[in-house]
């Protein structure tokens, strides 16, 4: 008699991988950006990982794994406008200004939409992009630069976390239409935060303090972008005639 087991039928494998499909995204088919298309999305979520690792249970996002990314995007003349989704709730503040920085100095043109929230120093990275959409429920929180752990308690800590905020105040000054004291009245408001100072700003109201330019969602970024694109087109044929 022959002890071995029986070969699996052929559709075992196929079983198995929809299987592991289901269970990692909830759905047997995972779309895919065709890779003829001339943008590129680029997903911020969770916490923004800094130097510091967060737990395995932390949905993050690690700026050293976005840095490259964002270099390649550059480098890369078959990607013409970036696309930035944002829903995170913030993280570490120099990790957001290094991304916010980088892709505030893109040669290409890059939108960014706010879903679901851009808190904390997720603030800077979407003012940091050309056109910045935030949704209709999509918040912002924006409050003081706070560090965690072990603090000294000298003058010089104050004076280093001070110089820090005003690196994120100038930041995003600089790349939206708010007003600097707009931004730190919003920044320093008690009241609206149930364990802490700052205020939590909701779609519109974005919008009609000049820290977003529109309100309005993925369709809307994707037509902006390519209007953009078409735009920067435009100007490099103009720059060759001449």
């Amino acid at each position: 008699m022959n002890d071995q087991p029986a070969p699996d039928a052929p559709g075992k494998d196929n079983e198995k991988s929809i299987m592991d499909k289901i269970q990692q995204l909830g759905q047997t088919n995972v779309p895919q950006m065709n890779n003829e298309s001339n943008i590129h999305c680029l997903t911020i979520v969770g916490q923004i990982e800094g130097h510091m690792q967060l737990p395995p249970q932390n949905k993050t996002t690690k700026y050293e794994h976005l840095i490259p990314q964002i270099v390649a995007i550059e480098q890369n003349p078959k990607i013409e406008g970036l696309l930035v989704i944002l829903n995170t709730v913030g993280g570490d503040v120099e990790a957001g200004l290094a991304i916010s920085e980088m892709l505030g100095s893109l040669s290409k043109p890059v939108v960014s939409i706010v879903l679901g929230g851009g808190h904390s120093i997720g603030v800077p990275i979407a003012v940091a992009c050309d056109y910045a959409f935030i949704t209709e429920t999509a918040t912002m929180t924006i409050h003081p630069v706070r560090l965690t752990g072990l603090v000294i308690g000298v003058p010089q800590t104050f004076e280093y976390l001070d110089k820090m905020q005003e690196r994120v105040v100038n930041f995003v000054i600089k790349h939206s239409n708010i007003s600097e004291e707009k931004f730190k009245e919003l920044m320093f408001s008690k009241g609206n935060l149930t364990r802490d100072i700052g205020t939590n700003v909701v779609g519109s109201d974005a919008v009609e303090y000049g820290l977003m330019d529109e309100v309005g969602g993925v369709g809307q970024a994707i037509r902006k972008l390519n209007s953009m694109i078409s735009e920067r087109k435009d100007t490099q044929k103009d720059e060759m005639l001449q």
